[in-house]
């Protein structure tokens, strides 16, 4: 008899203060997950205490266990609560991730990176391990102008590394979240063909349409009137991904986006996202073909982010020259405030007293801004990115290696 085992994860959207309906759509998202019937609950963006609280709580009877995932300054975001027992858990914090001064993106802050749950679950036909991981990779804003790629694509190489090491013994692993990136992307060919996971919504044969966007979906309450006018298709970025273990056979029973458009007597949605269910069956003792890595592929995409990060240690590079010279400039700024007044006698300088001050406060805030970034922050990022450069260039090695014999 096989294991049914049932997988749903949101994006919640549950940024305090800026997200529309944010308590409302809590509780309904709560109320949902209490009447059915998940083995795992992967959410996104559960920015708040209160909001992690009010779902441990609701869901207590359905899904006992719970764990969040406590990094950076606001916390993940991410969460996971279980039907299952859950047994070790583990957070990966990312070496890059945005910038501390962009305050309107926000990445940083929240300190992102990949959270581990490693479920024990028992059925008629044996205990099972399953490891559960969820993430939430650095949004794109601009796809246009995208100054994250690279981020985000040693996000994902960083996630694709950590599952590889820590799932060894497990029957299942499952990747559930937010990828901000979208089929075809680099981070998303990085993320299937290093750990080689399989993406729920291409096994089950799906094609790409307005049902099937993840996020700014034309049915979606939040999404941008401007795009619904223009009938412009939203974008899948949030996944279900998964690899079965050595001894067990993992078929795909289902994919689906189980919300309806709208919360029951309500105009909004649950979010801004498209939450994801994916129902698969387990049987143990079965060995199924397994779906390994595919060299080739592997080896191209590797390539591929090998090139992508030595350009942004370039970018880097050139932003710390550019630093410097703000440096110099706002210090030759500030030297002149100083010395000018006492050198030339003039009522301008004695008629504002008080805006030169503040003019000089200002200029001094920059200058140690610029400082800063010039050293500490700019050497921080270099060594983020030179080290997931690093070991992918061992990666690479060893597939040549491998060839070559």
């Amino acid at each position: 008899m096989a294991l049914d085992f049932k997988v749903f994860t949101l994006n919640c959207w549950g940024l305090a203060v800026v997200s529309k309906d944010r308590r409302s759509r809590m509780l309904a998202i709560a109320d949902m997950l209490s009447v059915n019937q998940f083995d795992v609950v992967c959410l996104q963006e559960v920015w708040t205490n209160r909001d992690y609280n009010i779902l441990r709580e609701k869901l207590y009877n359905v899904l006992p266990y719970s764990h969040y995932f406590y990094s950076g300054v606001t916390g993940s975001g991410i969460c996971i609560l279980s039907k299952h027992l859950i047994e070790e858990t583990f957070f990966h914090q990312w070496s890059v991730n945005g910038y501390i001064h962009k305050l309107h993106h926000g990445d940083w802050w929240g300190g992102k990176g990949v959270g581990l749950c490693r479920l024990k679950v028992h059925h008629e036909t044996g205990t099972y391990f399953v490891n559960v991981y969820s993430t939430h990779f650095h949004a794109e804003y601009n796809r246009a102008s995208d100054d994250y790629q690279a981020h985000r694509v040693l996000q994902a190489y960083d996630t694709a590394q950590f599952i590889m090491l820590t799932s060894g013994m497990a029957d299942l692993i499952v990747l559930a979240g937010d990828l901000n990136t979208e089929p075809g992307d680099l981070a998303y060919r990085v993320i299937l063909t290093v750990p080689g996971l399989i993406d729920a919504y291409m096994k089950a044969g799906n094609i790409l349409a307005e049902k099937t966007s993840t996020n700014e979906s034309l049915s979606n309450s939040y999404t941008p009137s401007s795009l619904v006018k223009r009938k412009i298709l939203g974008k899948r970025i949030d996944y279900v991904m998964y690899h079965p273990g050595s001894n067990v056979t993992v078929d795909l029973q289902k994919y689906v986006l189980p919300l309806p458009d709208r919360v029951p007597k309500q105009t909004f949605s649950y979010s801004d996202h498209e939450a994801i269910l994916v129902e698969l069956s387990i049987v143990k003792g079965t060995k199924s073909p397994r779906n390994c890595p595919d060299e080739d592929a592997k080896k191209l995409v590797l390539e591929e982010c090998i090139i992508l990060c030595k350009e942004a240690l370039k970018s880097i590079s050139k932003t710390k020259v550019l630093y410097w010279l703000g440096v110099f400039i706002l210090l030759v700024l500030l030297v002149i405030s100083l010395v000018l007044p006492a050198v030339i006698s003039t009522r301008v300088f004695d008629d504002f007293p008080t805006l030169f001050a503040v003019l000089r406060v200002f200029v001094t805030t920059l200058l140690m801004f610029c400082f800063l970034m010039a050293t500490l922050w700019s050497r921080i990022e270099m060594h983020g990115v030179l080290s997931g450069k690093l070991a992918m260039e061992v990666s690479l090695r060893k597939i040549k290696q491998t060839e070559s014999l």
